[in-house]
């Protein structure tokens, strides 16, 4: 049984990766922990909770050494709007926190998922049917960590045995919990606009196709990754999943089959629409679905159908 520590556990993956970890292994055996205190956020978490600045390696340490952890899902970073700001917070949180996680999974023997993302590639990777192994040359110091962050943890899996394990996300949508600073967060936003307002303003331009998943399908790749034989695993890190290629006019016909009146206008934010523009239309993430049988269950028209049922009760709109 795993004994597992999540960083970043009151971000928008880990406030609901937690819950599905308690469910899956037992309260006992899930400890969450972030930089921010529990009482500062509306975040709910049944299990054992701790404080953890990640750029701290005394502290991961401590944790793991006090509760016997073997498996630490690794989630504390800063996202591309956020990381592109802040771009010298960035490399120490995204970079050097890694590197803190990965020293102390060496010493105490612990294996390690981590997040990499569609961020991960650059203007001069092939956009369509972005392959698994392929150019990186990303243009934000968001992909930059990531793509250091990949190289990192091959090197500690091939160097020094560490199981390290990890997927390039594509946008995450959730009606659970807010987005934080991520480029593809209109595919949030607009939901929630939708029922309000039946309008939304959109911060990218019309045509820009980027790859989504539903939060459900995020968290079980997490964990079917990390359960995955070892012996199947060609890859390791940084494997290709996805479940949709999406643009803002494609979703906003899905929720006009729900929602008639809705309308959907744009005002382009230079910043984020320049770093959609430099990452993938599309994945393939064939790879993922031959050495460890990934596959998504939902797709945009039963994704767009749950968020609305589940978003009209959140706020409070049913009748």
């Amino acid at each position: 049984m795993p004994k597992i520590l999540v960083t970043g556990a009151l971000g928008q993956i880990g406030s609901e990766l937690v819950p599905a970890l308690c469910s899956r292994y037992g309260t006992a055996n899930v400890i969450a922990s972030d930089i921010r205190p529990l009482n500062n956020c509306n975040n709910y978490i049944d299990c054992q909770y701790e404080l953890l600045d990640v750029t701290d390696v005394r502290q991961i340490a401590a944790l793991v050494k006090k509760h016997g952890i073997n498996t630490i899902y690794h989630l504390a970073a800063l996202l591309s709007a956020v990381a592109e700001a802040k771009p010298q917070s960035a490399w120490v949180i995204n970079v050097n926190g890694l590197y803190n996680v990965l020293e102390v999974a060496r010493e105490y023997g612990c294996a390690v998922f981590t997040p990499s993302s569609i961020g991960a590639f650059g203007p001069s990777t092939p956009p369509n049917k972005t392959p698994q192994d392929t150019i990186q040359r990303p243009s934000t110091i968001y992909g930059v960590t990531k793509v250091a962050g990949e190289l990192l943890c091959d090197y500690y899996f091939k160097r020094f045995g560490v199981d390290t394990r990890g997927l390039r996300y594509p946008g995450i949508i959730s009606y659970k919990t807010p987005p934080a600073g991520g480029t593809t967060d209109y595919a949030v936003h607009i939901y929630y606009a939708a029922l309000q307002e039946q309008h939304y303003t959109c911060f990218l331009r019309p045509g820009t196709f980027l790859d989504m998943m539903y939060m459900p399908d995020a968290l079980r790749a997490a964990i079917e990754l990390m359960e995955a034989d070892p012996s199947k695993l060609k890859h390791r890190n940084a494997f290709n999943v996805t479940a949709m290629s999406v643009e803002p006019e494609i979703i906003a016909a899905e929720i006009r089959k729900h929602i008639p009146g809705f309308t959907l206008d744009y005002q382009i934010d230079p910043v984020r629409q320049a770093i959609a523009d430099s990452w993938p239309n599309s994945l393939d993430d064939s790879a993922a679905r031959e050495e460890w049988g990934w596959q998504p269950a939902y797709d945009l028209e039963r994704m767009t159908t749950d968020i609305l049922q589940n978003l009209r009760v959140k706020l409070g709109l049913t009748t």
